[in-house]
């Protein structure tokens, strides 16, 4: 597991879109109990607002209902039916319509009140929940990151946070709205008229079945044609990913062809779906305007007897009107839930789960890691968790004193990069140990412990911020005149002003405007500014030019001298420098001494390689 890949992680997340295609979970108690657990991001306060919120809510709900009662009380009085005479009481037309003022102005200051409320509420949620999933997952061990999707973890931050907060600002708020409606337009319709209230509530049943089974189809349909549209967008990404596969073998055609069965089947199943979707909306539309037409030709019939008035029939249907829409709109509001819960599952899930020890409090007796001491390696082995992972490192011993420089030398796969990831403690070995002086590195704080090393890999990653920034990253409280030291330490201050802003120039998205030699000479400014006890060299020259590899040579030259140091070595410079060389071999040492020794050494590997003047990548490749 090559060692720029895990410390590079955050390189492998690119643009990424709001995936709102989230799956649902099924509501149920433990799933609720589950969703409680947000209120612990609510302060006292943030509960008795929310609570107000919902009281607004209600009011707005009430007030929705009194409408369509005002309309037909205005119809009763504009039209009260005297055999062929109608008498209208122009002052109490004024009276109701004085009251509609009233309940636009109570519909408008409440509905703000809620929304605003909900609003505050909310946000304060979600930037809690945003801080503790950062934090939650940052703490994380490698071996979590080696596990995730960065994908996956992406989408925990856009999806689910979004998914969330459209839930208290919007769904919750919709979905309580609408039950009132629900409830309090069914009470009103049985107070207006309980023998229509009954005709309507007898038609539901069947409708609700009927929907709920031809819902059920379509949505099967749906997910069929979400499946083949995925998969014609795997299509396009591999052909892309892979174009100059498909142009070396001449595959145009076959993949021309691959994509365009996949197509037309999506286009065959689009259609269907259209046609189900076409006779659901047609069998919606005969239900519910034969349903509103029977409805009125009862209703008017019940006029005509004198049971029932024209304003109150009115009222009543403005009121099915808004029962009907409720319980539409209740079906894609508790699809919203269910979405709700599972994300709220998923992102209290990884919150939720313990992290590296880096950032606890250090007990005052604790010992403090002190690098003047030797770093040993006692009979370590090492695989990496799975199943069916192999030994990665085998039976290994071997011991770095302060102030000496280790080089690892192998082919890829050795162990090299493995090495370094224990001493960082990404991992612990999983037989044998490594103490410094004779303590286990695990008995150490982990911040305490990383906080005396510095890494210059091989692929340089920088943030982008400014060039300062970059540098500043090895020390945050580092001051200005610190940083332009550690600048012209490295070799990098005459390149730095040679920008129009100097310092503050910007790198651009992973330093991509700065040269491979310049954002190594940043990494090594970067781990000067650090002040390392001991230092960690992926072989920073390796990938660079002639030119450049000099500048990078001397600036790694003065960041080396006095320290500890252990490199990943892929150029004989590097080796021939070194204090003790350790050639591994499917993850064991193989060979280890000093230049002198390894080369007086009989067969030595190592000497091969020197007497053909072959770097250890080229030497390994051709073994």
């Amino acid at each position: 597991m090559p060692m720029q890949k895990t410390l590079n992680f955050a390189t492998m997340a690119g643009p990424h879109s709001v995936d709102r295609k989230l799956p649902k979970t099924k509501i149920s108690k433990q799933a609720l109990l589950q969703s409680l657990q947000l209120f612990r991001y609510m302060s006292k306060t943030n509960r008795w607002l929310f609570a107000l919120g919902t009281v607004f809510l209600a009011v707005t709900a009430a007030a929705s209902l009194a409408f369509p009662k005002l309309l037909g009380e205005m119809m009763d009085t504009a039209n009260v039916f005297k055999g062929k005479e109608t008498n209208a009481n122009p002052e109490k037309i004024k009276e109701i319509a004085s009251y509609f003022i009233y309940l636009f102005i109570v519909q408008a200051v409440f509905s703000f009140g809620r929304i605003a409320l909900y609003v505050r509420v909310t946000e304060d949620l979600t930037f809690g929940l945003r801080k503790d999933l950062f934090s939650a997952i940052i703490k994380q061990n490698m071996q979590f990151f080696h596990g995730s999707r960065v994908g996956d973890l992406m989408s925990r931050f856009s999806a689910d946070i979004a998914q969330i907060q459209d839930a208290f600002t919007t769904n919750l708020a919709m979905f309580i709205r609408q039950i009132l409606v629900l409830l309090g337009g069914i009470v009103v319709l049985f107070t207006t008229s309980p023998t229509l209230a009954w005709l309507m509530l007898a038609t539901l049943p069947a409708m609700i079945g009927i929907a709920l089974v031809f819902g059920r189809f379509i949505r099967k349909k749906s997910t069929e044609v979400q499946d083949l549209t995925a998969g014609n967008n795997i299509i396009v990404e591999e052909t892309l990913s892979g174009i100059e596969s498909v142009k070396a073998f001449t595959n145009e055609s076959f993949e021309i062809q691959r994509y365009t069965n996949n197509a037309f089947s999506l286009k065959n199943y689009a259609i269907t779906r259209g046609y189900w979707r076409g006779a659901f909306s047609s069998f919606i539309i005969v239900c519910m305007f034969g349903v509103i037409v029977w409805l009125i030709y009862q209703g008017l019939s019940m006029v005509q007897h004198g049971d029932m008035k024209i304003g109150e029939l009115f009222n009543f249907m403005i009121l099915t009107a808004f029962v009907g829409s409720s319980i539409g709109g209740m079906a894609e509001q508790f699809v919203q839930i269910q979405k709700t819960l599972g994300s709220i599952d998923r992102v209290l899930q990884l919150i939720d789960t313990p992290g590296e020890d880096s950032n606890a409090i250090i007990p005052d007796n604790q010992t403090k890691p002190d690098f003047k001491q030797s770093l040993s390696f006692n009979n370590l082995h090492f695989t990496y968790p799975g199943e069916h992972n192999p030994v990665v490192l085998n039976n290994l011993s071997f011991t770095i004193n302060p102030g000496e420089t280790v080089a690892l030398v192998g082919s890829s796969g050795s162990g090299k990069s493995t090495i370094v990831n224990l001493v960082y403690q990404f991992y612990q070995p999983s037989q044998g140990s490594i103490t410094l002086g004779n303590i286990p590195l695990s008995d150490f704080n982990l911040n305490e412990y990383r906080n005396h090393f510095a890494l210059v890999p091989q692929e340089v990653l920088l943030f982008g911020g400014t060039i300062l920034e970059n540098i500043r990253y090895g020390k945050p409280n580092a001051s200005d005149e610190e940083v332009k030291e550690a600048a012209k330490l490295a070799n990098a201050l005459d390149f730095i002003l040679s920008f129009p802003k100097g310092f503050d120039s910007v790198v651009g998205d992973r330093g991509v405007l700065l040269s491979g030699g310049q954002k190594q000479r940043i990494a090594i400014a970067r781990a000067i500014l650090r002040n390392p006890a001991f230092l960690i060299l992926d072989e920073a020259t390796s990938a660079l030019d002639s030119e450049s590899e000099l500048q990078v040579q001397k600036a790694l030259s003065k960041l080396m001298q006095n320290r500890t140091s252990l490199v990943i070595a892929h150029r004989l410079s590097t080796i021939r420098n070194a204090n003790t060389i350790i050639l591994l071999k499917q993850g064991r040492i193989h060979e280890i001494g000093s230049h002198e020794t390894l080369m007086n050494l009989e067969n030595s590997v190592y000497r091969k390689m020197v007497e053909q003047q072959l770097n250890p990548e080229e030497f390994f490749d051709k073994l």
